[in-house]
């Protein structure tokens, strides 16, 4: 759909209008899952036609991505503080404990939803993934410049997949949400040794 498009159909709904939808939607896939949930229930939770819905989002797949990402905290590309552990530590305290408990949460259940939903995992991987591997490229490029990391290090491509795999595997193995604790020793023991960036 062409972005002139999808901004003039974003544009009939408010801001603030937009976030309580969106907010409902996430309530919504936390009660009954990915699966169950249906634009009908979206519609009745939040006042709306199912029409409505249809028109500015196209379906459930592309509302429930614009929904998760709408509450992400920030964009990383955006945090600089001079240094690459500076950088990963204030993304980790962008959430508190309980937040990133109830996102590990919902992840969990997205990621088993995208298994079985193409349209879901195209919608997540054009509008989370994507972005977020951008971000983390022009973070570790920043760290490059800076003479923090080498450009020839083999761990590069990989700073995303370590940073998903510590917040993802927190419960699998430990059977405890992730915290802003864990994720700061994760960051400091692995992911910058990993890039050769010194933490003493």
């Amino acid at each position: 759909m062409p972005e002139t498009v999808a901004a003039t159909r974003r544009s009939r709904i408010t801001p603030e209008r937009e976030a309580e939808l969106y907010e409902a939607v996430l309530d919504l896939l936390r009660e009954v899952g990915y699966d169950a949930l249906t634009m009908d229930a979206v519609a009745a939770r939040t006042r709306s036609s199912k029409a409505t819905l249809y028109r500015q989002w196209g379906g459930k797949a592309e509302l429930v991505v614009k929904a998760l990402r709408h509450f992400k905290p920030s964009h990383l590309e955006e945090i600089d503080t001079g240094s690459l552990r500076g950088d990963l530590h204030a993304l980790v305290a962008l959430e508190d404990d309980c937040t990133m408990e109830q996102n590990s949460a919902l992840m969990r259940g997205i990621a088993m939803a995208m298994h079985h939903n193409d349209d879901l995992r195209q919608a997540f991987r054009d509008q989370i993934i994507d972005p977020e591997m951008g971000g983390f490229r022009q973070v570790l490029q920043r760290a490059v410049d800076r003479g923090e990391v080498r450009p020839d290090c083999p761990a590069i491509d990989f700073l995303l997949h370590m940073m998903v795999g510590g917040f993802a595997t927190r419960a699998l193995l430990d059977d405890q949400p992730p915290t802003r604790a864990f994720l700061t020793s994760y960051i400091d023991a692995v992911v910058l040794p990993a890039l050769g960036v010194r933490t003493d």
